[in-house]
């Protein structure tokens, strides 16, 4: 996180006696990364924080993949994963099926109506877009608000629970890392303040609240953590509740940014993804496409040009408006296309050449770029398009 916060009520010397009006010590924690050499934060809480009574194996989502073989770019309709009918028992952390995924991370989606268990991913930093409807995310420093265009940004080990709200289910494209998110570097100065030529600053961050100062017994914690064969997942049972924190301050914590406050950077000609990204993680990065202008060369053409993903594997997710290069695929608001590296994409047929004289676009996207590859997972292979591999050709293969 770019910036120091101070919420609550916390002692004026870390590591030092802090006490309630009766003179009970709080117990302090240290939430960190990397082995006390990043970005860290510190809790007090009003219980002991490790006091379990009890731990039993949880099983997570499904999380196994299959490659992208034979090679070929994919369709995945991710409307068609969660009839209506399932919305009221679905919850953000169990319900979320397996899009895509490799050692670095993994995407998922799901459509909830239900509250989510306590929850702690302990196996990385998380990344939760917002498609639409909203929830309160409750977490050991706070509540978050988050609305539909918003990340919700959760470090790793994080204790949080989803409350999904209003009258639309909550529809989340999550994003799983196996390390640590943060902005891009080249947006950042050596001390870690957001730069002018920045697309977003810290007043377009929003932390957490006040803590919340839950109390209970015998408190259930979900845990996604690291196993001998890849994640795996526990049943936690705390003596108190993990929500009993009087204050915190530091700079490791989560907050939400919405995508409509992303100031998009265009040119003359056609700028390349790297222009839109938002995030970067340990493998991968995430980038915004969101209503712009376009270039105003007199002899541009504002439709991307083709390219070969020669390193990377390319994760388009379209969350709204109109995506004119890609008329005639099927694609549209729900949609996930897969680019492998190995093969060339770009427009459909028509769309590059029809863009020209465009002032500006009204897409809304988030692109996920893997240096890895994605294999797919089972709820990736249960909404394939099979005919969009070859929309390019207008016709299959000869069989």
């Amino acid at each position: 996180m770019a910036y120091y916060r101070r919420i609550g009520d916390v002692p004026p010397k870390r590591h030092t006696q802090h006490r309630d009006e009766a003179g009970r010590l709080y117990f302090e924690e240290l939430m960190g990364e990397e082995g006390f050499s990043s970005d860290s934060s510190l809790l007090y809480h009003r219980e002991i924080p490790s006091a379990v009574v009890d731990a039993r194996a949880w099983e997570p989502p499904d999380q196994a993949t299959v490659p992208n073989h034979p090679l070929k770019p994919r369709h995945l309709k991710l409307h068609e994963l969660f009839p209506e009918e399932t919305w009221a028992g679905t919850d953000v952390v169990t319900g979320r099926r397996l899009i895509l995924g490799n050692a670095e991370v993994r995407l998922s989606y799901v459509v909830s109506a239900a509250a989510s268990p306590l929850y702690r991913n302990a196996t990385g930093d998380e990344i939760v877009y917002v498609e639409s409807g909203a929830a309160t995310v409750e977490t050991v420093f706070g509540s978050l608000r988050a609305d539909e265009g918003d990340y919700v940004v959760l470090p790793a080990s994080t204790t949080h629970r989803w409350l999904p709200s209003g009258d639309r289910p909550l529809r989340a494209y999550v994003i799983e890392a196996t390390g640590h998110v943060a902005p891009p570097k080249r947006y950042l100065s050596r001390f870690g303040q957001l730069l002018e030529n920045a697309p977003y600053c810290e007043r377009d961050l929003h932390g957490p609240g006040a803590p919340l100062q839950l109390e209970g017994t015998d408190v259930e914690v979900l845990v996604r953590h690291r196993g001998s064969r890849g994640p795996a997942g526990s049943r936690l049972t705390y003596a108190r509740h993990p929500f009993d924190v009087v204050g915190w301050d530091g700079c490791l914590y989560p907050y939400t940014f919405s995508v409509h406050d992303f100031e998009p950077i265009t040119g003359r000609v056609h700028q390349p993804p790297p222009a839109h990204q938002v995030f970067e993680g340990s493998g991968f990065v995430v980038c915004n496409f969101v209503p712009r202008m376009v270039d105003y060369h007199p002899l541009s053409i504002p439709a991307p040009y083709y390219h070969s993903n020669v390193d990377s594997d390319e994760i388009m997710f379209y969350c709204g408006g109109d995506y004119a290069a890609r008329k005639g695929s099927g694609i549209g608001p729900g949609s996930v296309s897969v680019h492998p590296g190995g093969h060339a994409h770009g427009p459909q047929p028509g769309a590059y050449e029809g863009s020209i004289g465009a002032g500006s676009v009204q897409e809304l996207a988030v692109m996920v770029d893997t240096f890895r590859p994605l294999e797919l997972g089972e709820g990736g292979l249960a909404c394939e398009d099979p005919g969009y591999a070859w929309s390019w050709a207008g016709r299959g293969p000869a069989r």
